[in-house]
């Protein structure tokens, strides 16, 4: 009997559910709810119902296509139903195993150990780069072709350093779905060693030791505002900009001589953030005569340092970096590698007798360093607080030292 798509379209519910026949068992269920494609049949002696799909998604001509396909099930002795949950369950274990699933249970586990930038970033890659590359496919199908394709595809951009970040995420999903137990092998080894060769690391610009002393005077010569004196405290503190720009009155102890930067503020992983300590800063005079000084301009604020269109939030990097282009010095010093200069010099410091003024733990406690060596991972920043005083006290007057008669290289000043 053929059935056509204006009768099943003109088809209207009645007060009870009716069936419009469309031939070999197959018809149109018709409800107050909507139309149904169902198809009665025998297997092994018993009647079954088989559903087809939902009018006008799964029109006539899909609805007859797929009742052939599951009569020929039939014919070969196959039951269509229990063919249809198999395929279900595949489709839903398939879903389940996919390298997206298997990524977010990664992600849900490993990501309270992480600090929330390297949260975001990871997040942001996989979903960038992985997800649309093999993120829909069942994770032991994907194959190493597959992620050098994926990185490949990152390395067009122009990126040198993301590609291997993320095989490296891919990487670690994979191991981690082999501890499930839904994957035998790690189609990522190796495959970074496919890729462009790294061009040499560069680290943050900062002037040469013997230029230090003409940087020094040449910030000295500046009219004095917030943004200067915050680059003349970073100088003096060893800390990060983002540590610095949003640092707040309360903060500082002016009588003790001591900084606290709250550890949500630090660099770190989430839940030293949370449950940290603070990262204490000891504050030699010098320090403390610029933050009075400061404290004319922005002491009424509860930041040190405010931005012009939003006074609870600090400056911007962009903003200090100002103090950089002022000088002409773009490209030649920045301030993330002040911390840099005062590593160099304080890890360069001599005793007279030659040995080194200052114990390697003291120097990385104070740039708030994680140790990579075990034993010197367990040092004890507050416990040493003395020593980490000495090294500050030292640093500021060795800069007054230079600047009152180091031996000075020109500054080579840009436009």
């Amino acid at each position: 009997m053929a059935i056509t798509d204006t009768a099943c379209r003109q088809a209207k519910p009645g007060e009870k559910p009716y069936k419009l026949p469309a031939g070999g068992g197959l018809y149109l269920l018709v409800k107050q709810a909507g139309k149904y494609w169902r198809w009665d049949y025998r297997y092994l002696g018993k009647r079954k119902t088989l559903s087809l799909g939902v009018y006008p998604t799964i029109g006539v001509a899909k609805a007859l296509e797929r009742h052939r396909a599951a009569r020929k099930m039939l014919i070969d002795d196959i039951d269509p139903g229990e063919a249809k949950k198999a395929e279900k369950q595949a489709a839903m274990l398939a879903a389940e195993n996919s390298f997206k699933s298997v990524a977010q249970k990664w992600l849900a586990m490993r990501a309270p150990t992480w600090s929330i930038t390297h949260e975001d970033k990871t997040r942001q890659l996989l979903e960038r780069d992985v997800y649309p590359a093999f993120g829909a496919a069942p994770i032991d199908s994907i194959s190493a072709a597959q992620v050098l394709a994926m990185a490949r595809k990152i390395e067009v951009r122009g990126n040198v350093e993301m590609p291997r970040r993320a095989i490296s995420a891919a990487g670690q999903v994979f191991r981690y779905a082999i501890g499930l137990g839904v994957m035998q092998n790690d189609p990522s080894q190796g495959m970074t060693g496919q890729l462009n060769d790294r061009p040499p690391v560069q680290h943050y610009a900062h002037v040469s030791t013997a230029q230090l002393p003409g940087l020094l005077r040449a910030l000295d010569a500046l009219p004095s505002d917030p943004t200067v004196l915050a680059v003349k405290l970073d100088m003096l503190t060893f800390v990060r900009g983002g540590e610095l720009r949003n640092a707040a009155w309360t903060e500082f102890d002016m009588d003790g001589g001591v900084w606290r930067v709250p550890p949500g503020r630090m660099k770190g992983r989430k839940w030293s953030k949370e449950n940290g300590d603070p990262h204490i800063v000891p504050l030699a005079p010098q320090a403390l005569a610029i933050l009075e000084e400061l404290r004319a301009f922005t002491g009424h604020h509860a930041l040190l340092f405010p931005g012009r269109d939003d006074p609870t939030q600090g400056i911007t990097g962009a903003a200090m970096a100002k103090v950089w282009v002022r000088l002409g010095l773009r490209g030649q010093q920045t301030t993330h590698g002040l911390r840099g200069l005062a590593s160099t010099q304080a890890n360069d410091a001599r005793r007279p007798d030659g040995l080194k003024l200052f114990d390697d733990r003291v120097i990385e406690a104070q740039l708030s360093h994680k140790m990579k060596d075990r034993i010197k991972g367990s040092y004890d920043h507050a416990a040493h607080i003395e020593a980490r005083t000495r090294l500050m006290l030292w640093w500021a007057d060795y800069l007054d030292a230079l600047k009152a008669g180091g031996n000075v290289i020109p500054l080579t000043r840009q436009a």
